[in-house]
């Protein structure tokens, strides 16, 4: 098996893991730290957040700039890049250091309203300690992505995973011992340090790489600026959908009402983690096609194949959650979160056409016609956090969270335009074979076993269970007949 089929399956392997090891350990965390504190973990980790927007896009800068020099044999300027961004890497890491010294000090002002004098205090060291970690994190997390350039797909996330199934063993151990919120964010710089030695000494050892600090190229910097600064905006909208709401909310309203928001936008996220899995995967696809300049009809096909696998993988998530959904936080983590299930089905029904549009995402960032996509999402989100900001004071979440979602789908009509007058895509029928029937199919469904529902009550894990592998296993089998083409089925049957 190839490096990247076994980085694709590592990949999902690693959603699959991270998804139901997160929604087992969330009710106990919550538990243990109480929903007060489990809010201001919550609250302080989204702010922190921001800051490590100063990566700048330089992480997907050096994918692409490494891939270029090795397709042309360059050494020499490999070397240079290198030494170049790692400069940049530690200049960036210092003025983070500053800025966070300035927030540091402000932070009783920001969370003046909402914050109490004791709460207070375990934000500021909370704060200190994930400053410290992004200050190390940004320049060392640089080695992953050289790995991904170098098409090592299987190292960095076998990495993760391991590391991801170590930190939830000391989680539960520290935190059956007493440990709080602050104790969860020191694991974390903890692993985050070992990876990245681990990761180093992977890099230098068995992929020879080289950094010339002597011989720097500054002229270089306008290219790699050129493209990293529409990956900025782009990781700055990501930012402001996943935490923008989580911080205002908590300058307007109490750390609960934040857990009950960061809740619902952890279920979507696991949900939208699918489309960031399989986009990196696809870059050198799409060079390759871009590259020997294959047709629209070509590119078309090419997204209708990634997109009806992952509208059925959507699908099934979303149609499952929105049968069980309810069912689920209840037996999770309790009645007083179940506001959290309106958040989540909002985020999934937002991210259904973007997650089956990875391909055309790639192909945008590969010929660096991203600018035009990051630009119009800006300003969009940007709109949408301005409004929303004074719609919270009057309606609270909802007053955030509606705009940031209306946002959302404005964006993706945006990006739709631009794979036709870049392209030439033939998105009509994108959406006629990736969309029509499958909605339709989805749709019936879950109305049919909801009827059904009504007449089971679930108020167990074993009936939760039993009802969802049921679900899951008529849909895919009804799916699967109706739905798929014989080239889907084979497909399907080879890989099982």
């Amino acid at each position: 098996m190839s490096q990247l089929k076994k980085g694709a399956v590592l990949s999902y392997l690693n959603i699959l893991l991270t998804s139901a090891i997160g929604l087992i350990i969330t009710p106990f965390i919550i538990k243990s730290l109480g929903d007060s504190e489990y809010g201001l973990y919550t609250l302080i980790g989204s702010f922190v957040a921001y800051l490590s927007l100063m990566d700048l896009g330089l992480n997907n800068t050096i994918v692409r700039f490494v891939s270029k020099y090795r397709a042309e044999k360059d050494i020499d300027g490999e070397r240079k890049f290198l030494g170049t961004t790692m400069l940049i890497y530690f200049a960036i890491s210092a003025i983070l250091v500053i800025i966070g010294m300035v927030l540091y000090f402000k932070l009783d002002i920001i969370f003046a309203k909402s914050l109490t004098t004791s709460q207070l205090v375990d934000a500021k060291v909370m704060f200190l300690i994930l400053i410290f970690n992004l200050a190390i994190t940004l320049p060392g997390g640089s080695f992953a992505a050289i790995c991904n350039a170098y098409e090592k797909f299987v190292f960095p996330r076998a990495v993760a995973i391991i590391r991801y199934l170590l930190r939830t063993i000391t989680v539960i151990a520290i935190l059956s011992l007493g440990g709080k919120s602050i104790a969860l964010i020191m694991i974390d710089t903890a692993f985050n340090i070992v990876v990245i030695i681990v990761t180093i000494y992977y890099s230098f050892s068995r992929l020879k790489l080289q950094f010339s600090f002597k011989e720097r190229d500054w002229s270089i910097l306008r290219q790699i600026f050129s493209y990293s600064v529409w990956i900025f905006l782009l990781v700055i909208i990501s930012q402001f959908q996943m935490n923008a709401g989580q911080v205002i909310i908590g300058m307007n309203e109490n750390t609960i009402v934040v857990a009950i928001y960061g809740v619902g936008l952890m279920l979507g996220g696991y949900f939208g983690a699918f489309s960031g899995a399989i986009n990196t995967l696809l870059l050198p696809k799409a060079a390759q096609m871009i590259a020997v300049n294959n047709s629209p009809k070509e590119l078309t096909d090419t997204m209708i194949r990634v997109g009806r696998i992952n509208i059925f993988i959507s699908l099934l998530i979303l149609s499952g959650f929105i049968f069980l959904g309810k069912e689920f936080i209840l037996l999770w983590v309790g009645k007083s979160y179940l506001e959290s299930w309106n958040i989540a089905v909002i985020i999934m029904l937002a991210n259904c056409i973007p997650l089956t549009q990875s391909f055309g995402n790639s192909i945008l960032e590969i010929t660096n016609k991203i600018k035009y996509r990051a630009i119009g999402m800006f300003i969009c989100m940007s709109t949408a956090i301005f409004i929303g900001y004074f719609l919270s004071r009057k309606f609270g979440l909802y007053g955030i969270f509606i705009p940031i979602v209306i946002a959302m789908l404005i964006n993706t009509s945006i990006n739709n335009v631009l794979f036709v007058i870049f392209f030439k895509f033939q998105i009509g029928n994108f959406f006629r074979k990736t969309f029509l029937f499958q909605i339709i199919f989805s749709l019936v469904f879950v109305v049919v076993a909801s009827f059904i529902k009504n007449i089971y009550v679930i108020d167990s894990w074993l009936k939760f269970v039993l009802a969802g592998v049921s679900f899951s296993a008529l849909f895919i089998m009804f799916y699967t007949f109706l739905l798929f083409t014989k080239e889907e089925k084979n497909f399907l049957i080879k890989r099982i």
